[in-house]
């Protein structure tokens, strides 16, 4: 009799095992799979990054082309050609100077390279009529780049803004519509009527 109470005792412990070690590797797995969503947002962290770069790139690019100096705005009971107004024509001239022998320069690279002689003759009297045209401007234009040079040498001298004839103050909006005057108003009209009465 105590044998069989013995194998029914060994039994019971066998089928405890078995029921015990299946729920054991259930709770292993579990956190298997938990492991596995955290890991998930962790790939979606760098994606976000990528776009905050590239924005202020577009902003450094958009400040780089503001560069129109304005017109002349004086104070009240500001002295006529103080500091600051010499100041401002004298940038005003050297901008004016650069963008001419910028221009110059592009009429020179442009004859070199266009310079093809063309088998028919229309062709070739166009093309020279072309070059004709803008070799003038740019002589009008060297001309012009030897006034700017002067009128930059009487802001040294602070002789710039005085009329060369009668000595009285050319203006301001006068100086602004052109910059190289040497003459008032008054005098440059008599000069123009003089120009017309010896030429006709």
């Amino acid at each position: 009799m105590p044998k069989k109470a013995d194998t029914k005792k060994s039994t019971a412990k066998k089928t405890a095992a078995k029921k015990t070690s299946p729920k054991k590797a259930s709770v292993t797995k579990a956190p298997a799979k938990k492991a596995s969503v955290k890991k998930a947002p962790a790939k979606k962290a760098p994606v976000k990054k990528a776009p905050a770069k590239k924005a202020p790139a577009k902003k450094t690019t958009a400040k780089k082309r503001t560069t129109p100096i304005s017109s002349y705005k004086g104070r009240k009971g500001e002295k006529y050609m103080s500091a600051a107004m010499k100041k401002h024509f004298n940038a005003v001239l050297i901008e004016w100077r650069e963008h001419l022998r910028e221009e110059m320069q592009k009429t020179f690279d442009h004859l070199k390279n266009k310079g093809e002689s063309y088998a028919d003759p229309i062709d070739r009297a166009s093309q020279e009529e072309e070059f004709a045209f803008e070799l003038r401007t740019r002589d009008r234009e060297r001309k012009l780049i030897n006034k700017i040079a002067s009128s930059l040498e009487q802001i040294k001298q602070d002789d710039y803004g005085y009329c060369y004839a009668c000595g009285i103050e050319i203006g301001v909006k006068r100086l602004e519509a052109r910059p190289t005057a040497t003459h008032c108003i008054d005098c440059k009209t008599l000069d123009e009527i003089k120009e017309k009465q010896l030429g006709g």
